[in-house]
């Protein structure tokens, strides 16, 4: 006489075949994704994947990606430092591309050509973009720049470099009520929102421009400014002064020390090396003859 089967009887027989197979390939899948989502994340976002010249079409023809021109760009700078003079030679064919991108890409893309043009101090070319990059309305694009000229000998941002040991004042860009987001001692970097001056419905954001440390916020919060009033003092980043100190040390003139030696005494906030460069730039700058 066949017997009824139990509950148990029913939760223990193995799974049927079909139902099997679609639960390893769930698994099989879940596991890929877990492997795929971060390589594709990594292909994504990581500038040194190398790209060879199709790639380069591709990516500095995708106006939708910036990053992706970023990529090329940084792949051109690559190519330039490469101890192997046919790819060096070969960057030459995209020369044309990394100065329009200094003139006409975004704020990111014209900060890396600034940097890349760097790359190479004997191109008449760069030579003459960088100098038109000093004039950008953008102050990391004249920042690099600057430094990027300095490769050449050419002392032409010095102004721009000295400055980067002192704090950069924000200015309000339109007139209205001033609501503030961050506090003195926050730590800030070039795109980060700061605040919003509004006018009735109408709300403009504040971003910082470079990065480094909020010190002071010049108007109080919730009070009336106007176009062009200064906002918020920002100290520097350590790589900002750390860059202006090496450049120093080669272009910089005696007027520089009283901006160079409260590194030398040691800033707050700045690692061991930021003193050890300003010692050397001071003393080199010491040594130089009076012009």
């Amino acid at each position: 006489m066949n017997s009824i089967p139990h509950a148990t009887d029913s939760a223990s027989a193995p799974a049927k075949p079909g139902m099997a197979k679609k639960w390893l390939v769930g698994i099989l899948v879940l596991t890929f994704a877990f492997v795929l989502m971060p390589f594709m994340l990594w292909y994504m976002t990581t500038f040194t994947r190398p790209l060879n010249d199709a790639d380069l079409v591709s990516y500095f023809a995708d106006t939708l990606h910036p990053r992706r021109a970023q990529h090329a760009l940084s792949q051109i700078a690559d190519r330039i430092m490469s101890p192997n003079p046919g790819i060096r030679a070969s960057a030459k064919t995209w020369y044309p591309e990394v100065i329009k991108f200094s003139e006409q890409g975004s704020d990111e893309l014209r900060v890396t050509a600034a940097w890349v043009m760097g790359q190479d101090n004997q191109s008449p070319e760069f030579h003459a973009a960088l100098l038109k990059q000093l004039a950008d309305a953008n102050p990391m694009v004249q920042r690099n720049a600057a430094l990027s000229l300095v490769r050449f000998a050419d002392p032409a941002g010095h102004a721009l470099i000295a400055g980067m040991l002192a704090p950069y004042t924000v200015t309000a860009q339109r007139t209205g009520v001033l609501s503030i987001r961050l506090k003195p001692g926050d730590v800030i970097n070039p795109g980060t929102l700061l605040a919003h001056i509004t006018i009735g419905n109408d709300k403009t954001e504040v971003r910082s421009d470079v990065p480094g440390t909020i010190r002071q916020w010049i108007p109080s919060d919730n009070t009336q400014i106007t176009t062009g009033q200064p906002l918020l003092l920002v100290d520097p980043s350590p790589e900002m002064v750390w860059e202006s100190l090496r450049a120093l040390y080669l272009i910089g003139q005696k007027e520089d020390l009283p901006a160079v030696n409260p590194y030398v005494r040691g800033a707050e906030g700045m690692p061991p090396q930021i003193q050890q460069q300003a010692q050397l730039t001071a003393r080199e700058i010491s040594a130089r003859p009076v012009h």
